[in-house]
């Protein structure tokens, strides 16, 4: 098996895990963001592929695999197009249509629920792995923060909004049962939905800002309020005030 291992750490690794993968031959840097798995990786990543779909197909989930390429029009007719802003990869193609490559896939499974013709095909739960790309502005810590990586993303279409728990329940046993057969212990956190809903998310990224001021690191603060400039550009009007707010909060501990 062809394992390139490494006698010294990269220069260009960072993180401990970064240093690890490359040291130990599972995978080579192309450019900033972008990997070439290499065969102890690939058995590794099958693997973990595995134990999900085992447990997606346990509670019923349907496997589908969409297109990566995809019409720049439905994200626009779903409004994510203004959202996702620079992050999105763009593109025309030889007649001059404009495409974008996938971070997500609700527009593509939303079509193909369009299909759906009476209530009574419900519930339905699908899902995919595939190849996702997100223009990260910093790229790093590896295979932490990618430009190009595979995800796992799932969709549930119910009756109502208890059908909707359920679903949601369903998932968060198979994936507690999917970290269990990995063998590593894991707890669910809360999260904001979607980039059109409010992000309580900023107040804790605001915070630990200031606690990186604090404690010297006003370089990775620097970044981390960036990056909530970034979201604070995407949201949703009525809650731009307060997350303002919370940004000048982890500023002022670097003044």
């Amino acid at each position: 098996m062809h394992i390139p291992t490494l006698r010294d750490d990269p220069a260009e690794a960072g993180a401990p895990s970064h240093r690890l993968l490359l040291r130990a031959g599972y995978v080579r840097q192309l450019m900033a963001g972008h990997y070439s798995l290499l065969p102890l990786a690939v058995r590794v990543r099958l693997k973990v592929i595995a134990i999900i779909r085992e447990e997606m197909n346990r509670i019923g989930a349907q496997e589908f695999l969409m297109p990566v390429m995809q019409p720049a029009d439905i994200w626009q007719r779903s409004g994510r197009y203004a959202i996702m802003g620079d992050e999105q990869f763009r593109l025309h193609d030889r007649k001059g249509a404009e495409q974008v490559l996938s971070m997500t896939s609700e527009e593509v499974i939303t079509l193909l629920a369009g299909e759906l013709s009476s209530y009574r095909e419900l519930p339905q739960m699908w899902y995919q792995f595939q190849t996702k790309l997100r223009d990260e502005p910093r790229p790093k810590a590896g295979l932490m923060r990618t430009r190009e990586f595979t995800m796992k993303d799932s969709y549930s279409f119910d009756l109502d909004a208890e059908g909707l728990d359920r679903s949601f329940e369903a998932h968060h046993r198979a994936y507690a049962r999917a970290f269990e057969g990995l063998g590593r212990q894991a707890e669910a956190e809360g999260a904001y939905r979607s980039a059109v809903e409010r992000l309580p998310g900023l107040e804790a990224m605001a915070r630990f800002a200031a606690f990186l001021a604090h404690t010297g690191r006003g370089a990775e603060a620097r970044d981390l309020i960036t990056e909530m400039d970034r979201h604070i550009d995407r949201a949703a009007p009525q809650f731009r005030r307060e997350y303002r707010g919370w940004r000048d909060l982890a500023a002022r501990a670097l003044a």
